[in-house]
């Protein structure tokens, strides 16, 4: 069983910056693909960033390559979505998620969810 939380979302004018973290419970978290997904209204949840179980790889969807970046540590279960140069689109609950022994979490269902962190982007 893993309990991810996240934390580090609010509200900042277009430009801006912003840094995620999502901390997670138990004991083989360094076995997880951990990634942040995010869900505007009315819209579908989406995959926004994945970093591998080692952290040698990391997988970003078209709109937020080279802005975002995702890191992680294994050593403090920790996932961490650095932010730069956000813009209104990129308004969303974001959540924090892991499965087991994957590569790019975007290629899968995830088995865990954070509860969510809103991030509101004005212009």
């Amino acid at each position: 069983q893993v309990q991810l939380v996240e934390s580090g979302g609010g509200a900042v004018q277009a430009g801006g910056s912003l840094r995620l973290s999502c901390a997670a419970s138990g004991r083989t978290f360094s076995m997880y693909g951990m990634g942040w997904f995010r869900q505007a209204p009315g819209k579908e949840r989406e995959f926004v960033g994945g970093i591998s179980w080692s952290g040698g790889r990391t997988y970003y969807a078209g709109s937020v390559k080279g802005r975002f970046t995702i890191s992680r540590d294994n050593a403090k279960n920790t996932v961490n979505l650095q932010m730069n140069s956000l813009k209104p689109a990129d308004s969303a609950v974001y959540y924090c998620a892991a499965k087991y022994g994957v590569l790019n979490i975007g290629d899968h269902e995830p088995e865990y969810w954070g509860q969510g962190t809103q991030v509101t982007v004005s212009s």
